[in-house]
């Protein structure tokens, strides 16, 4: 029996945030301490104080203080620096050795016996195409803090992982993995319930009644022969009220957002397994291996082909 779709297009971008090469480590740092970390392209990171406090800042962040139970998402993985109340000299954290306990765990300890911090670090890949762009609308840095009205179950996920971490068990990774998952999922909509940037653009596109539905078609079916009215009648409006509406949100045409997006698909398609082109024209809704061919290069410069080569390169 397969799962039960999302019931909003929200929930449906929601639904795709599903990480992918996971890393994550225990930092345990005494006074005096300060660790940079540098810009992480094409991942997602996330500080979690368990014990202490510490200074969270970075370009384009407001700088923050954090105390125990306080957590700081970087969905773009903007450089930053986590250091002691007292402004300590830093360290780049590539300098710091780490204890590994598995290849995706590790400790690091850093300072000379002052008062105490322990926080708990994780990165993060998205490969889905919905959650990369989800994560390019966010803010460089969304905080939660710990003992916030409604954080009660958020301290007590918390309250887990630092557990895990601690006392790392069978079965800890899979657990510690799994409960980032769904922090990171909470930061991202406890954002969106309560800034107001969250309500305008594609954001907002994809929580308006009819935009969002029409967006959730093409993103659950692109291998479908829509037109502007087949979508239309789907989204219960009239061609000439969803084109200038749609264009009005998204910021570009209904049927050149479904090219858009199945060319994104193809793209992570093609990172991600080896597919035939055939295959994957008919998945993404081309009905033959060279109209694919001609969308493809028009919208990425290259063949598929040579696409798959230059991003197997990448990857290796």
């Amino acid at each position: 029996m397969k799962d039960a779709l999302p019931s909003t297009p929200l929930d449906q971008v929601l639904h795709h945030l599903r990480m992918s090469g996971t890393f994550y480590c225990r930092g345990q740092f005494e006074s005096p301490w300060g660790v940079a970390f540098p810009e992480a392209h094409g991942e997602a990171r996330f500080h979690l104080v368990t014990e202490g406090v510490a200074t969270f800042y970075g370009p384009g962040i407001e700088s923050a203080a954090l105390n125990a139970g306080d957590f700081v998402l970087l969905p773009r993985g903007t450089g930053h620096t986590i250091a002691d109340p007292i402004g300590s000299p830093l360290m780049s954290h590539k300098d710091i050795v780490p204890e590994y306990i598995s290849e995706r765990y590790a400790h690091y300890q850093y300072g000379r016996g002052g008062p105490g911090t322990r926080i708990i670090c994780v990165s993060v890949r998205f490969d889905d195409p919905t959650a990369l762009r989800l994560l390019s609308l966010l803010p460089a840095a969304i905080y939660v803090r710990g003992g916030t009205a409604d954080s009660e179950w958020f301290g007590q996920t918390v309250r887990f992982i630092a557990a895990e971490a601690k006392n790392l068990r069978v079965g800890g990774e899979t657990i510690i993995t799994r409960l980032a998952d769904v922090l990171v999922v909470q930061a991202i909509r406890s954002w969106i319930e309560n800034e107001p940037e969250a309500r305008t653009g594609w954001l907002g596109a994809v929580q308006d009644r009819q935009i969002g539905k029409a967006i959730a078609l093409i993103h659950r079916r692109p291998e479908h022969a829509w037109t502007l009215a087949a979508i239309a009648k789907e989204v219960g409006m009239s061609r000439s009220a969803l084109s200038p509406r749609f264009k009005e949100l998204v910021g570009e045409s209904v049927m050149r957002y479904l090219a858009t997006w199945r060319m994104q698909l193809a793209l992570t398609s093609l990172r991600q397994e080896r597919i035939d082109l055939g295959d994957l024209a008919e998945r993404v809704g081309y009905q033959s291996e060279s109209a694919f061919n001609r969308a493809f290069k028009r919208y990425v410069g290259i063949p598929p082909g040579a696409a798959r080569g230059s991003l197997a390169g990448l990857a290796a």
